[in-house]
């Protein structure tokens, strides 16, 4: 199904999608362009905050399941099938986190919205194991927040690396940040197994907090630097 919406979505794209009003002036690759990519130092917070992101966000997804078919399906009274249902939840919910992202980075700007939904989410990656040995309604509620704010910011990463970085290279700065933060993401959900073999289930995600720590330090950092006041027309 999956396989068939992206070549649905590539049928689209060459049906309907042109070239916008300002489209960008065509380039021939080069790998020199990475030197200037990895210099500039607007880009490099962005970047920074991205891959804290990424650290959290696929790890928590993927092994959220696991975590709570060995932490809350121990209790008697929630069955296998409602905690398979809270693990859908957690990562469905993502939806409003998504959206809600994008409009509260409109009004209070992007460094701003991407530091707090990284403290959020950081909170609720270090409070789930306390969480999960009291009331239920409690550890629902920290991962259905956690849910919405572990992917909230995610957009606003690419978003800055156009604004703050050098026009003719934001093909290049894209490329370079999606492919170290998908790769972060290896050693995350590797990692995170690991650990629970080592630990136990109930504090693994503890692994996961530095990720948005060192995102919430990279988005402050570069809010208070001239190159900020690019970011969404002065909304940094």
């Amino acid at each position: 199904a999956a396989s068939l919406l992206t070549l649905a979505g590539a049928a689209l794209f060459l049906a309907f999608a042109r070239e916008g009003p300002y489209p960008f002036n065509r380039g021939v690759f080069d790998p020199r362009q990475l030197g200037r990519v990895v210099r500039n130092r607007g880009v490099a917070l962005a970047n920074l905050g991205y891959f804290g992101h990424m650290w959290e966000l696929y790890a928590m997804w993927g092994w959220f399941l696991a975590f709570a078919s060995a932490t809350v399906a121990a209790k008697p009274l929630w069955p296998a099938a409602a905690i398979s249902g809270l693990a859908f939840a957690v990562v469905a919910i993502g939806v409003l986190g998504a959206i809600g992202g994008g409009l509260l980075s409109d009004r209070i700007g992007r460094t701003a919205t991407t530091a707090l939904m990284m403290a959020i989410s950081a909170a609720c990656a270090a409070l789930i194991g306390f969480a999960v040995e009291g009331p239920f309604p409690v550890f629902l509620a920290v991962a259905l927040i956690w849910g919405v704010s572990v992917i909230a910011d995610s957009a606003q990463f690419s978003a800055m690396t156009t604004e703050v970085g050098e026009p003719d290279l934001v093909g290049t700065a894209l490329a370079f940040q999606l492919g170290i933060g998908f790769a972060l993401t290896m050693v995350s959900l590797w990692l995170v197994p690991v650990v629970a073999a080592a630990i136990g289930w109930r504090f693994t995600f503890l692994v996961l907090v530095p990720g948005p720590v060192i995102g919430i330090v990279a988005m402050l950092v570069l809010r208070r630097l001239p190159e900020a006041e690019r970011i969404a027309q002065g909304r940094r």
